[in-house]
């Protein structure tokens, strides 16, 4: 391994002759299994390889937090301390201990894992949510238990006084009143839940009041359709990041997805020759059959044809760097923010979802009733599709300008 990535002599007898040289070497075979570039296995082995000079005997299958910060400061002690050349290091070596395992796991103690574990399995395999949903869940109840752990609250001995201040003390200056709503009711149901299991007590669930809300209340984070064009031409290039981004950007403009319906995409649902393209709805959790837009089409072919790594895996979309798996929904929203941040485009939420809100609302200029819209969203009623009624500010003008004939 060492000799495919240094040629000078001297270079490949430090990397042989080093500290821990075949648990190094282990790991550098491991990542270019998992589809790391030439360029990245240069990197780990230049950094792995300094921390291990600086690592002492007594480090041999421990190496916490703590140490690993003494021990990359030490190694560039000698020259000026260049927080990234630190940041590098230590990013390096992280995953190199952990591989070994040698990084000290995290305490699983301050979270109950037993009922959020039973909580997620319940929405599954009974509610039978959508993955995302389950995720968001889960993410928003881990969140809440873990402020009971730092805080020193029981989950077993938790009272309504105790919700009332994890609204006021963490929530007030972190979430909108909408997302407070939001929030409310999931909690509301995980105590419902735990409460069934013995695990806390039955009234908290009943003590939760969500703040009062109004129909259509929220404009929707629409993006203008020229803003849409902008970003997907970011994504012009010819490097496998653009060429893979173009195609995740125009099936969320074109049609509308999900970003968790993008990132669970298959190979198998791409249907080139009849032109069709088959998508598993989450929310409706049923498949549905669109004509295959030769834009979108063309970007599919380009990005399978040309750039996709060699895997195994079904799924379309890859990561561009080692491991080579399936991109993940939360990378989904990285790419379309990223992108979005670039141009300074203004919009409430810089993630995937504005382009789906974008194709409702250039489906509603064009002319779509809220059945068909809803219809090609995937809404399972059309009480979804409302909200975007309130983005055609055109209509609204026009209704201004209406002449009353003299009744004012």
């Amino acid at each position: 391994m060492f000799e495919t990535l240094v040629s000078a002599a001297w270079a490949l007898s430090r990397h042989r002759d080093g500290p821990f040289a075949m648990e190094r070497h282990r790991y550098l075979q491991h990542c270019a299994d998992q589809g790391g570039t030439p360029k990245s296995l240069r990197l780990k082995a230049r950094s792995i390889l300094r921390v291990a000079e600086h690592m002492s005997l007594d480090d041999f299958g421990h190496v916490d937090a703590h140490r690993l910060h003494e021990i990359v400061f030490e190694s560039i002690s000698s020259a000026i301390p260049v927080p990234t050349t630190a940041a590098t290091l230590m990013s390096c070596a992280r995953p190199w201990l952990k591989y070994l395992g040698w990084w000290p796991q995290a305490q699983e103690s301050i979270l109950p894992a037993p009922v959020l574990n039973n909580f997620v399995t319940w929405m599954r395999d009974e509610r039978g949510l959508s993955p995302c949903t389950i995720e968001q869940w889960r993410y928003r109840t881990s969140k809440f238990l873990q402020w009971c752990s730092h805080t020193g609250r029981d989950l077993a001995t938790l009272q309504p006084p105790d919700i009332d201040a994890y609204f006021v003390t963490y929530g007030a200056q972190r979430w909108s009143r909408i997302s407070a709503g939001h929030i409310a009711r999931m909690l509301r149901v995980f105590f419902r839940h735990a409460a069934s299991t013995g695990a806390c007590s039955a009234v908290l669930a009943g003590s939760i009041q969500g703040n009062r809300q109004y129909a259509l209340e929220s404009l929707p984070y629409a993006l203008g359709w020229e803003d849409v064009r902008r970003v997907i031409a970011t994504a012009s290039g010819d490097t496998e990041h653009d060429i893979r981004d173009r195609a995740i950007l125009l099936l969320l403009a074109v049609y509308g997805l999900r970003r968790g319906e993008v990132a669970s995409l298959r190979l198998d649902q791409i249907d080139q020759v009849g032109g069709r393209l088959h998508i598993w709805r989450l929310k409706r959790c049923q498949p549905q059959i669109y004509p295959l837009v030769p834009s979108v089409g063309e970007a599919l072919r380009r990005y399978i044809d040309d750039v996709r790594p060699n895997v195994a895996y079904a799924e379309v979309f890859i990561r561009t760097q080692a491991p080579r798996i399936p991109i993940l929904a939360t990378a989904i929203y990285t790419i379309v923010s990223r992108r979005l941040r670039a141009l300074d485009i203004e919009v409430a939420h810089l993630g995937p979802h504005a382009l789906r809100h974008s194709c409702a609302a250039k489906l509603l200029a064009d002319g779509l009733t809220l059945k068909e819209i809803g219809d090609h969203l995937g809404h399972r009623s059309t009480s979804a599709t409302m909200t975007y009624t309130k983005v055609d500010l055109a209509a609204l003008r026009q209704v201004g300008d209406f002449d009353l004939g003299g009744l004012q």
